[in-house]
């Protein structure tokens, strides 16, 4: 098969998420391997751990292994600092340390991490955390709800997008987030330990009324799909499909039963002869390249069959990899595939990655426009290096160690990017009708700000003049509400904090 989402043959996993610590990579593969450790450590004999005997995963080891690799597959790898790796007590540390140039200046915000290859495999195939399942936003008008899983306990309670939360009750009776805020309490004590059966009381306000639930975390997998894809009604006309993605996860393909897929959602738009959609991507921080490219095979494989959908362009010590036209991603017609001729893409700074790769990869065969705000601006990508199968005799059992590195940035099949740390607006490629994420309505209702805009413009062709008419205010308030977690990524238990 022509698709190779690996960069050479093994157990490697591309990454494309809006940040270290998310999403997941494509196919499984082992990379180039870095030169070999040896026992004591050192790739080039002299480690910094005691000769002899392996001393199973010891951080000396660990840190031989993250300078092999950065030293060979990092995507920036000539302008890392010099480091003397006898300085730090830990694999991370001396990551860090490394990588702090590009860190600094924005190019690596968080997107390389060390992980362990479990956790790393549940986040790449469900998203799965443990938590009440709400995701939130602080703007300066308060905590609102902005989304809520449907497998989650806060769903089962009643917690619905559009509420806002005015009271903690942590066990001593409710306490107003202003109150905590004064006492200056952790997020922790607020919101509870990560911990299956932990429990608080909430206090929503939503239209002039409160309402009071009381939760208790457990571990679940949020649907990929928010809700069910949708056909808005239009007189005389096609209907306008809608399909809101959360994240590029397995479960987009093969959800648990009760939930859609992204074959259901083209399935019920070709059947309804849909040749304009709305794809809501206003949250989707990215996730795995194999389904960013399933997902370009439902929507384009027909009209683009055989032409690139995407190339991955590594460092220039490996340039075998960029002119191999095998790791270039081409269209598939799939039994599933429809041809939309214009989709309204509904994005905002949490808008990352995977989600940018689709948005790129689609605007040379088909009509797109973005509504919203712009995306986040990561054109890199992230591969996983398994510390057992560089070093001989070590086992995963013995040592779940791994490392997610920047390796790659993708183009499209014209071999456009331009939009990192810009985001696709800032490429100047791309049409953006500004609108409000409006959480007083649900997800795919036609009165929704975003919708309503995504509406407008596949009637007119062109951008309400309300639209364009609040950019500012819009925008503002964008950078008010962005959470501050983005800036460090997605994955639900290492780094977002709005997410509950």
């Amino acid at each position: 098969m022509h698709k190779k989402h690996s960069l050479v043959i093994g157990l490697f996993c591309l990454l494309l998420m809006a940040c270290g610590g998310g999403g997941g990579g494509g196919s499984s593969s082992t990379p180039p391997p870095p030169p070999p450790i040896a026992d004591g450590g050192d790739p080039d004999g002299d480690s910094t751990g005691d000769t002899g005997e392996l001393d199973t995963c010891d951080v000396p080891l660990q840190i031989d292994f993250v300078e092999a690799v950065t030293d060979s597959w990092y995507l920036w790898y000539d302008e890392m600092a010099e480091v003397d790796k006898a300085d730090y007590e830990s694999a991370q540390a001396y990551l860090d340390a490394r990588l702090r140039p590009l860190i600094d200046d924005g190019r690596d915000r968080g997107f390389s991490y060390m992980t362990t290859i479990t956790e790393d495999e549940t986040n790449i195939s469900s998203g799965a955390y443990v938590g009440f399942g709400f995701r939130s936003n602080s703007t300066s008008r308060g905590l609102f709800i902005i989304d809520v899983f449907e497998s989650g306990p806060a769903w089962a309670a009643g917690v619905r997008r559009g509420m806002e939360l005015v009271a903690v009750d942590t066990g001593d009776g409710f306490e107003t987030l202003a109150q905590l805020s004064e006492r200056e309490a952790t997020s922790e004590e607020i919101f509870g330990p990560r911990e299956v059966g932990a429990e608080r009381g909430f206090r929503f306000s939503q239209n002039g009324t409160q309402f009071e639930f009381s939760i208790a975390k457990d571990e679940l997998a949020p649907p990929a799909l928010a809700g069910e894809p949708l056909l808005i009604e239009r007189s005389g006309l096609a209907p306008v499909g809608y399909l809101h993605l959360r994240q590029f996860i397995n479960a987009a393909l093969t959800p648990e039963d009760g939930f859609s897929s992204l074959t259901d959602a083209t399935t019920l738009f070709r059947e309804a002869s849909v040749t304009d959609l709305i794809i809501d991507m206003r949250y989707n921080g990215g996730g795995l390249l194999s389904v960013s490219d399933t997902m370009m095979d439902l929507l384009a494989g027909m009209t683009a069959a055989g032409e690139p959908s995407f190339k991955i362009q590594v460092n220039d010590q490996h340039p075998e990899f960029n002119e191999d036209q095998d790791y270039w991603g081409l269209f598939d017609e799939l039994p599933d595939t429809f041809s939309p001729i214009r989709i309204a893409f509904i994005t905002s700074r949490s808008t990352a990655s995977a989600s940018e790769l689709v948005i790129n990869g689609l605007d040379p065969h088909i009509e797109v426009v973005m509504v919203g705000g712009n995306t986040y601006g990561k054109q890199v990508g992230q591969g996983r290096w398994d510390l057992h199968e560089v070093v001989e005799g070590l086992e995963r059992e013995d040592c779940d160690v791994a490392l997610r590195l920047t390796a790659f940035e993708i183009v499209n099949g014209e071999n456009e990017g331009g939009y990192h740390q810009v985001g696709l607006e800032g490429s100047g490629r791309f049409t953006l009708c500004v609108a409000e994420d409006d959480i007083s309505n649900p997800f795919g209702d036609p009165k929704e700000a975003s919708v309503a805009t995504a509406l407008d413009w596949l009637g007119t062709g062109s951008c309400p003049s309300s639209a364009s008419g609040n950019r500012n205010d819009v925008m503002a308030n964008q950078r008010v509400a962005l959470p501050a977690w983005l800036e460090a990524e997605y994955i639900p238990e290492r780094v977002d904090a709005n997410l509950r």
